[in-house]
């Protein structure tokens, strides 16, 4: 019995984002160039709120964790997949590919509930400005964040546990650019029940409760601002939310995109799309959002460019 769950493959294919040959060497610049500004700007904002004395809150902390999610979901998936574009043999590994998988799961459900902790962190600041410092302390940071890594990789052990448990026997191209879990369990010559389940059950949870806390959370921030009387301070605490509530609603609407579209219409060609953009693009997008729209950020980085050896003195 122990035989059947064992793969006969020791390594996978990757289709990539297109099997067009013309098409590779200009698709490698592009996702170059998409990994090269996700990368700088989510390591500067990682650097920023953590060297500049006036980002040391609550708010730039999660920023900072965000960005670190951002930065490791995508170091996950693009360099392999940059590599994958100049070379004739696209193959990884059986546990390169397991790797992966889990390393992307890990980021995938930590950015997830890192979103929902951030909308309740602006939930507490905005509805409760008085006890901010006290609901939403260092300690409770720090617990918040740690759960939220220490959750995903825990769905990660499980998940990919589950989909590494059946049989890959002949066939071992993945149409994908990554080892996802649906394209994966599509190659399996075993019964995939037990690990669909499973994976279902977990996105399926993971969303509904990571969109539970953020909904209720901006819905009584909404309520909140509407009771401001000044148009002055509704202007001032919606600024507060605003990039977030952006971040927040390009992420889940690419996730319900994917998991909602009619099963017609539903293929691993269009995962592949909505992927792009979730593992790369969002990264890429996110401290652009942050950035831009906040005056503190962009006041840190200012005063960090311009003498950058008096932001590191404050360490």
């Amino acid at each position: 019995m122990a035989s059947r769950n064992l793969s006969h493959v020791s390594e996978f294919i990757l289709v990539g984002v297109s099997d067009r040959p013309e098409l590779q060497v200009p698709l490698f610049f592009l996702f170059l160039v998409i990994y090269m500004l996700t990368a700088s700007g989510n390591l500067g904002i990682i650097t920023l709120t953590t060297v500049d004395p006036r980002l040391q809150t609550p708010m730039y902390f999660f920023l900072r964790h965000l960005a670190v999610i951002n930065f490791g979901n995508s170091t996950v998936i693009a360099p392999k997949m940059l590599v994958n574009f100049l070379v004739s043999k696209k193959t990884t590994l059986y546990y390169e590919c397991a790797t992966q998988l889990g390393g992307f799961l890990v980021f995938i459900v930590a950015e997830i509930f890192m979103l929902a902790v951030m909308a309740y962190d602006r939930y507490v600041a905005i509805c409760n400005p008085l006890l901010y410092m006290v609901v939403v302390s260092r300690r409770v940071c720090f617990l918040l964040v740690a759960l939220t890594y220490f959750y995903g990789f825990c769905t990660a052990i499980v998940v990919s546990s589950c989909v590494f448990s059946v049989s890959y026997c002949s066939s071992k191209k993945i149409n994908h650019f990554y080892c996802d879990n649906v394209p994966l369990l599509a190659l399996s010559c075993s019964d995939t029940y037990l690990p669909e389940t499973v994976v279902f059950i977990s996105a399926a949870t993971n969303l509904f409760f990571s969109m539970s806390i953020v909904l209720v959370s901006y819905f009584n921030i909404v309520l909140s601002i509407l009771r401001i009387r000044s148009s002055e301070g509704r202007k001032k605490a919606f600024s507060t939310c605003a990039s977030h509530m952006m971040a927040v609603t390009v992420f889940y609407g690419t996730l319900l995109f994917m998991y909602l579209q009619p099963q017609t219409n539903h293929s691993l060609d269009t995962d592949k799309m909505a992927s792009v953009f979730y593992t790369l693009v969002i990264p890429m997008l996110n401290p652009m959002i942050y950035s831009l729209r906040n005056k503190d950020v962009k006041a840190a980085l200012k005063r960090f460019m311009t003498n950058p050896c008096d932001s590191f003195k404050s360490l």
